[in-house]
């Protein structure tokens, strides 16, 4: 539709999650009017992220050095995993303060549909920290949708024959929504009130 780099830069845009055809039109017409100083500053920072942004080597969240704060934090209590699909995940957990234990990132959740096994996801290296026996409670908080239920319900089947509590987050969650989108109060109160799964 447009020439050289001005359709090229509309292209990569329309290949990031949730930006369609006039979206990424009009992000890309917004960055060519923009002040080049913005548009400079906005590239350096997407080269810096691909350059110092790693994920853990023992939970999968993002981190700035080989373990996440989280997981480098003494305080917070090891025989408790969260196992969430996404690092954004995470950050929604956190900011209901109800939570003092760790975490695991699969990196996604179950879909066959979209050609995503188990085999895709981080449950070899969760199946690999739950081996010693320190872990005592797995809290399985994937989102609340046809996705998230069939790898809580496959994680479970793992794992309960291990011994270990195995908790799902209560209701308060709508089905079919993301876990970044709910608010505080409401993630709150379905931790507070997760349950054991059979």
């Amino acid at each position: 539709m447009y020439e050289g780099a001005v359709q090229d830069l509309i292209d990569e845009l329309g290949r990031l999650p949730g930006i369609g055809p006039k979206s990424a039109q009009r992000i890309a017409f917004h960055l060519l009017g923009a002040d080049p100083a913005d548009v400079t500053r906005l590239a350096a920072t997407l080269i810096r992220v691909k350059d110092e942004v790693r994920f853990c080597r023992i939970c999968g969240n993002v981190a700035a050095a080989e373990e996440c704060r989280i997981c480098a934090d003494p305080r917070r209590d090891p025989a408790v995993i969260c196992v969430v699909e996404e690092p954004k995940d995470v950050v929604a957990v956190e900011r209901t303060r109800e939570y003092r234990g760790r975490y695991h990132v699969l990196g996604g959740a179950i879909s066959p549909i979209d050609g995503v096994g188990p085999d895709n996801l981080r449950i070899r290296e969760l199946l690999t920290r739950l081996a010693d026996g320190a872990v005592s409670e797995l809290i399985l908080a994937t989102d609340p949708n046809l996705e998230g239920e069939a790898t809580a319900t496959y994680l479970a089947r793992l794992v309960v024959p291990m011994g270990l509590t195995v908790t799902r987050l209560a209701s308060g969650l709508p089905v079919g929504g993301d876990l970044e989108y709910a608010d505080e109060v409401t993630l709150g109160r379905a931790f507070s009130g997760r349950r054991a799964v059979d």
